[in-house]
């Protein structure tokens, strides 16, 4: 019995995904996050580990909202690359919508966005999620929403810019660059 449990612990030890071992503290502190409006869940280590990454705290009712056409621009434009982007909702500075049907709209409908989209979750202060958490650690706390950050694909943030940083700014794009070069 105690073998076949051994044999077992092993083959599922050695199944297991490839990208676990390559998960940057960064995104192995946080786990998992609520898809927007899905019952599906991003697992970051899964879907993120090893490649490069933007995260930006996005609100629908501020006045960067139109933001998203550029940030979806910017991903179509680098996802061949291996870029992927992450927008994380918040209501951390009183901008987001009140419920997660309504901020869908805005991002999917009025913006058109295809990138990874979570529920919306805290971002500043002592209530923010470990990504932001550390993504601070590492650079600095978003002051306002669509602060962007550019995590390299070893989970160390090789630039940050504040909300009034435009998506085709020169200096994100060769930040995005840099991540992508690595």
């Amino acid at each position: 019995m105690i073998a076949r449990l051994s044999c077992l612990l092993l083959s599922s030890l050695l199944a297991a995904p490839l990208w676990a071992a390559d998960c940057s503290p960064l995104l192995k502190g946080q786990g998992e996050l609520q898809q927007l409006r899905s019952k599906e869940r991003i697992d970051l280590c899964q879907r993120f580990a090893g490649k490069p990454l933007l995260v930006v705290n996005t609100a629908s009712h501020c006045g960067f909202t139109p933001q998203f056409k550029g940030l979806e621009a910017l991903y179509q434009r680098y996802k061949g690359q291996g870029l992927e982007v992450l927008g994380v909702p918040s209501d951390d500075f009183k901008q987001e919508a009140g419920n997660s049907g309504e901020t869908a709209k805005v991002c999917f409908i009025d913006y058109g966005v295809t990138f990874a989209m979570s529920e919306p979750q805290a971002v500043s202060g002592n209530e923010a999620i470990p990504l932001f958490s550390e993504l601070a650690e590492q650079s600095s706390a978003p002051r306002w929403n669509f602060y962007k950050y550019v995590v390299g694909r070893d989970g160390k943030v090789i630039a940050s810019f504040s909300s009034l940083t435009k998506p085709d700014d020169e200096d994100l794009l060769a930040a995005i660059e840099k991540a992508i070069a690595q």
